[in-house]
Parts: C-alpha cells; sequence; structure tokens
C-alpha cells in the first residue's frame, strides 16, 4: 500500500492517541483496497476494529482547505455513531465532526451544521431530516459510508437512505460494513464492480471460544429458571436478550423484585434513560443488563461473561450477533438457552451440554460501585479530567476510589466507591465545577 509520507506521520499519531502499535490484518487490506479502489464491501466480525478500518480511507480523503461537508458516515443505532465519533474524536484529526441522531435534540445539531463539518456520522432517519430541511450542503461530499449497513436495512430504514443516497449527487466513494455473510446490496447504493473483504472467521471456527449451553425451565413462563441461572452463574457480567421491549421490563422488574441488581435498555427509552443503563452496566455498577436484539449490534463492552437467551433468537443471525457480545478478543464465553417445556432446540444449533439446576443458591454479591450522575458535559467544557479532579479535592475520593467515567454532550456519569458514594454526595452538594453549579446525584 502507498502511503505519503504526510499520511504515516498522521497515522502514527493516530495509532499513539488510539493506545494501538499498528493496524490488525483485515485493517491494513482495508487500508489497502480503498487506496486502490472506489466501491468496498468489508465483512467482519463485531468487535474487529471496523471503525479504524473505514476512517482511516475516508481521513485520507479528506480535504483539510475546505469547508464544506466532505464525508458521510450512516450507521442503524445512536450508540454506533456515539462509539464512531468516541474513536474519531480520540484519534484527534484535527477535523470537525458532528453527530446526529434521534432523541438528541434538533437544535443542538442544527447549531452544530452552521459551521460545517468535514464528517458527519449519523442514524437514517435524523440525516434525512437534516438534509430535507437543508441544515447542511450535501453539494460536496464524495465519500459515503455505511456502516452495518445489514442491520439499517433490517430495521426499516431503506426508504430514508434510498433518499439520502439520492440526493448525494458527488458520490465517488463508497465504503459498505457488516458483520454478517449474504445481505443482498439494494441498487439504490449504487455500488459498480465492488470490492469485497471477507474477514468473517469460517465456520468450523466461529465460536471456538463461546461454549452454548441449555437450561431447561418447567414453567412456561421462565422468570423463575432465569433467577435461579443467574444466582447459579454468580457475580459475573451478564446480558439477557428477550424478543420484546415490554418483556425486557417485566424480566428487568421481576428480577429485581427478587434481588437481583440489573439495568434495561431497548430502543423506546428516552437517550438519556439508555446512556445511564449502559454506563451502569459497563462500569460495575450492574453486572446483569437485559435487554433487546437493539444490544446485540455496534455495543463495545469488554468482560461479558455470559448471554443468556430468555427468548429463542428469531433466526440464526440472531442469534450469532446476540453471542457476539461475549468470547472476543480471545476471551472465553458461554451463551445459554432456556427453554420452556413446548420449546426445541433451534435446528441451527447442534446437541450442547444442558445445565442442571439443583437446589437454592445464594444471591450474587452485589456490586461494589455506584453510578454518580452530574449535569454538565463536553458542551459545558467539562472533561473527564476536571471531574477526576472535582471528586479527589471536593469529595475526598482517592484514585481507587473513582472507576470509570463517560462524558455526554450535557451530563456526565462516574462510577464511585458504593461505600463512599453517601458520604462525597454530602461533600460535594452544594460545590462547582469550573465555576458552574451542577445537579449531582445518584444516576437513576
Amino acid at each position: 500500500c502507498r502511503i505519503m509520507q504526510t499520511d504515516r506521520t498522521a497515522f502514527k499519531k493516530y495509532f499513539s492517541n488510539l493506545a494501538i502499535e499498528e493496524l490488525n490484518a483485515m485493517q491494513q487490506a482495508s487500508l489497502e483496497a480503498n487506496a486502490k479502489n472506489e466501491n468496498i464491501v468489508l465483512l467482519s466480525a463485531t468487535g474487529s476494529g471496523k471503525t479504524l478500518a473505514f476512517l482511516l480511507p475516508v481521513l485520507q480523503r479528506l480535504n483539510p482547505h475546505s469547508s464544506d461537508v466532505q464525508a458521510l458516515i450512516i450507521v442503524p443505532s445512536r450508540e454506533l455513531a456515539i462509539q464512531i465519533d468516541d474513536v474519531f474524536r480520540k484519534m484527534q484529526t484535527g477535523y470537525k465532526v458532528t453527530l446526529c441522531y434521534g432523541g438528541h435534540k434538533r437544535e443542538t445539531e442544527e447549531n452544530n451544521l452552521k459551521q460545517a463539518p468535514a464528517v458527519i456520522i449519523g442514524t437514517a432517519g435524523r440525516l434525512a431530516d437534516h438534509i430535507r430541511r437543508n441544515n447542511f450542503s450535501v453539494d460536496h461530499i464524495t465519500t459515503l459510508v455505511l456502516d452495518e449497513f445489514d442491520k439499517s436495512l433490517e430495521l426499516g430504514f431503506t426508504e430514508e437512505m434510498s433518499f439520502i443516497i439520492g440526493s448525494l449527487k458527488g458520490i465517488s466513494k463508497r465504503i459498505l460494513t457488516s458483520a454478517t455473510h449474504a445481505v443482498p446490496i439494494p441498487d439504490f447504493i449504487g455500488l459498480q464492480d465492488p470490492v469485497f473483504l471477507n474477514y468473517l472467521p469460517e465456520t468450523e471456527d466461529t465460536g471456538s471460544m463461546l461454549d452454548i449451553k441449555t437450561v431447561f425451565s418447567e414453567d412456561k413462563d421462565k422468570l423463575n429458571t432465569l433467577f435461579t441461572l443467574i444466582c447459579y452463574l454468580g457475580n459475573r457480567s451478564t446480558v439477557v436478550f428477550c424478543n420484546h421491549r415490554e418483556s425486557v421490563e417485566r424480566t428487568s422488574k421481576g428480577l429485581t423484585e427478587k434481588g437481583i441488581l440489573n439495568v434495561f435498555y431497548h430502543g423506546g427509552m428516552e437517550q438519556q434513560e439508555r446512556d445511564s443503563a449502559l454506563c451502569k452496566f459497563r462500569n460495575g455498577t450492574s453486572n446483569v443488563l437485559v435487554t433487546t436484539d437493539l444490544a446485540s449490534r455496534g455495543l463495545d463492552i469488554p468482560n461479558i461473561r455470559y448471554i443468556i437467551h430468555y427468548h429463542l433468537p428469531a433466526t440464526e443471525d440472531v442469534f450469532t450477533h446476540r453471542n457476539g457480545r461475549t468470547a472476543r478478543m480471545d476471551a472465553s464465553g458461554t451463551a445459554i438457552l432456556i427453554l420452556s417445556p413446548d420449546e426445541k432446540l433451534p435446528g441451527y444449533i447442534p446437541a450442547v451440554e444442558n445445565i442442571e439446576l439443583a437446589g437454592d443458591y445464594p444471591l450474587p454479591e452485589k456490586p461494589k460501585w455506584s453510578t454518580l450522575f452530574i449535569s454538565a458535559g463536553k458542551k459545558d467544557k467539562v472533561n473527564k479530567i476536571d471531574i477526576v479532579g472535582f471528586l479527589s479535592k471536593k469529595g475526598e475520593l482517592k484514585k481507587e476510589d473513582i472507576g470509570l467515567i463517560d462524558v455526554k454532550d450535557f451530563f456526565s456519569f462516574v462510577a464511585v466507591r458504593k461505600l463512599k458514594a453517601g458520604h462525597t454526595l454530602q461533600l460535594i452538594k452544594n460545590e462547582k465545577i469550573k465555576n458552574k453549579k451542577v445537579k449531582i446525584e445518584i444516576a437513576r
């Protein structure tokens, strides 16, 4: 791959900022293929580094002297948009990037778009809305990325995507990514002679670090079996998949009533609620996440040990993507399907070991962290260093008492040692961060 010296220097800086030493084989192949071809379809598993695999070719095409929008990245979910934006910002490229997604205030996005960013990352519905309102010019957009394009089509965004792509008259570069095989690419995307890069694992190697097991429920209502299973598994990071939003909330409530601390997550929640739930799960405030298949794509949460299929997955593809949350980056994991008396193991799953739940198991130990909500974020010029300094100085917390910090645009979440949380809240209740009075409380 011929890379200009200026690119090499920039890449070295990006790698340093991302704390990586070099590209993996898939990322290197993407860089080389994108240098020679205008239409690329990249197939690679979730968590393999696809974000960097398309961001680097996008950056190579940006003109630093242009004041127009030059690249558009369309994603199926807000969480994936936020994740890409986070990687882009950590690279410190010098280019402006703007996020656009439902649940975000449109007025905020409109203000961010007044001074055109070089790159826009967003969901199809919100991007289509901005284009219809002429909130940014599409005239100079030459690069289009459709990340997890199959999921966007699956979620019913075909009409919005068709409208967006039909509005982009100057596209000369298309990069599509997916974590699954054999998804038809609609004609409206305009791919011509695409180069396919297939880095999906071979079938026989898939899940080599993943154990698959079953548990039989005596009742059609599986809640008691789920409760017993979680107690049996102990205090380990666990995702419970349900097929419907209502089931997610009902199951979460049932577990709470039985003494299992958990959070739930689905597409019908307000953005702050979703952010709070994911942050609590990521930082160890809760070890159990009850969710729909929304969490099966685009979420990068390390060290998930168990996947529980409370409801059977609708398809083999759904099963694969749910399981993709665990056994990642050479770690092991276990997927467990709960079967009611009238359910059978899906045909695409071979006979597997059954877990026998016998007797009573103690409730899992409660997590040692709490999550604080702070009503200030990036737009208030507040960063992680500010929060650590504030909690150390005003809240009398030691470094080891402060866990993961997640700073959003208008609010932040921070994990603190549960034993210290009450005392710290009393100390900081009347204090200011960067001379601004903010609300600080236990995250709901």
